[in-house]
Order: C-alpha cells, then sequence, then structure tokens
C-alpha cells in the first residue's frame, strides 16, 4: 500500500460557511447538498469545525490548475464575489505561467494556474480544474521527501532543497513540497504565522490492515502517531513538519 492524497479537510470556525464558499467558487453553487466538494475528478474537499486559533501564514497552500488564462481569471472573480480576499491579481509570470492567488474567508491560501498560455476554445462555466495539489512549506524538502518516500509515495519531480513533488493516481491531489519561506514567497505572503495549518490531509486506506501499516511506517520514519481507538478504523499522524494526516480504512 502507498499513501495518497485523496481528500484535504479544510477545517473552519465555520465548516458550513466554508463549505458554502468552496462549492460556489469550484462548482455549480453554494446550494450543493453534499458535505463534500468535487474539483471536477481531481480531488476533493470535506470541511470540519475547529475551535483551532491560526495567525499569519499557515504553512500550507492548496491549488488548481486549468486549462485556460480566462479560467483564471474567471474563478478569482467567483472568489472575490464571495468574501475571499486577492492575494496576487491574475497575471502572467516570467516564464510564461499565468496565475493568481486568493485567501479564502476560511483563511485558506489558493494558488491557481493556467496550463496554456492562450484561451483556446470555449471556456467552460463553472471553469475546470485538469488538477489539484496540496504545496507544504518545510523545512527540507529533501529530506520530506524522504519520509513521504518511505510511506510509499513515487517522486516525480525532484529539485533538491528547492522543491519536490510526487507522483498521483486519479482522482486524487499532488502532494508538493517547498521551503518554508519560498512556499509563502510564490504566494504573496509573509512567511511568519502561528497555530495550525488549518487542513488535515486524507488518505483511505483498502483495509484496517493497511490502515496500521501505514501508521508503523510511518512512525518508523519519525511522525508523531495516533493509533486508531478499539473498534474504529481512523487514525492519523503528523509529519516531522508538523502538517497532519488522518487514516481512515474502509472495512
Amino acid at each position: 500500500m502507498a499513501l495518497s492524497l485523496d481528500t484535504v479537510t479544510v477545517e473552519a470556525s465555520r465548516a458550513e460557511d466554508a463549505r458554502a464558499f468552496h462549492a460556489a467558487v469550484f462548482t455549480e453553487g453554494a446550494t450543493a447538498d453534499s458535505p463534500v466538494v468535487d474539483l471536477n475528478g481531481t480531488g476533493r474537499l470535506s470541511f470540519e469545525a475547529t475551535g483551532s486559533n491560526t495567525t499569519g501564514f499557515r504553512g500550507c497552500v492548496l491549488s488548481v490548475i486549468v486549462e485556460r488564462p480566462a479560467e483564471v481569471q474567471t474563478l478569482v472573480e467567483r472568489a472575490t464575489a464571495h468574501g475571499a480576499e486577492v492575494v496576487k491579481p491574475p497575471r502572467k509570470e516570467l516564464f510564461g505561467e499565468y496565475t493568481a492567488v486568493f485567501r479564502a474567508p476560511d483563511g485558506t491560501l489558493w494558488k491557481l494556474a493556467a496550463a496554456t498560455k492562450k484561451n483556446r476554445g470555449a471556456v467552460p462555466e463553472p471553469p475546470e480544474p485538469v488538477e489539484t495539489a496540496v504545496y507544504l512549506g518545510v523545512t527540507s524538502p529533501k529530506a520530506s521527501r524522504g519520509f513521504y518516500e518511505a510511506l510509499g509515495m513515487e517522486t516525480r519531480h525532484d529539485y533538491g532543497d528547492k522543491f519536490v513533488d510526487f507522483t498521483t493516481a486519479t482522482g486524487t491531489s499532488r502532494l508538493g513540497l517547498l521551503r518554508r519561506a519560498a512556499l509563502a514567497k510564490d504566494v504573496g505572503v509573509d512567511e511568519h504565522g502561528t497555530g495550525p495549518t488549518g487542513v488535515v490531509l486524507t488518505h483511505t486506506a483498502a483495509s484496517c490492515a493497511d490502515l496500521d501499516a501505514l501508521l508503523s511506517r510511518a512512525e518508523t520514519a519519525g511522525a508523531a502517531v495516533t493509533v486508531p481507538e478499539p473498534n474504529t478504523r481512523t487514525g492519523g499522524f503528523t509529519d516531522p513538519d508538523g502538517h497532519r494526516w488522518r487514516i481512515t480504512a474502509v472495512v
């Protein structure tokens, strides 16, 4: 078994408001009945209430990649219409990438990027993500790569202590690692902050045996592990940089 990023759980003081915001931005609208927001089959968002206080940069950035620059602009417009703050307005970057960054009302930072430079074809409404990702700010991407490889992830790009990411399966989000200061600079915020990241990265294990095996491997690799309570199918761990994972067995 290998660790995969199946669902991103967003923590918010008002979980229903956070769900409504993300449904309004990324789907047909805020009236969707499902508690989970599906990002066009490229990843999933769930939401839960928290009483934790976080200030400043959370050390985690969520990302959506769409096909066209116009889709980036549309997503920013939808986000601001529902209360988001634009951190970096839509623009073409130095090497041709078209990006934008916004902060959701619940505090999560989103980076949007276009996979192509031109607006070819009709722009879908709502925009359709072709990939989602979660970028974690870490002390050393090289060291964190070793931790996640020990849990079965396969490295896709490896730029040493600058950037590492991993391959994905269909329907899951990509995991990327940058130094905390570099990640904050990329999205245009100050690197300092306190408190939890505001997200819990969630993996669905095929069985209780797989759940136990992943937790054991995580502990051996240096994680702080929370083992499942008796007669439950959910455990978790905190990686060496403080990023939290939840593992749930389906059977």
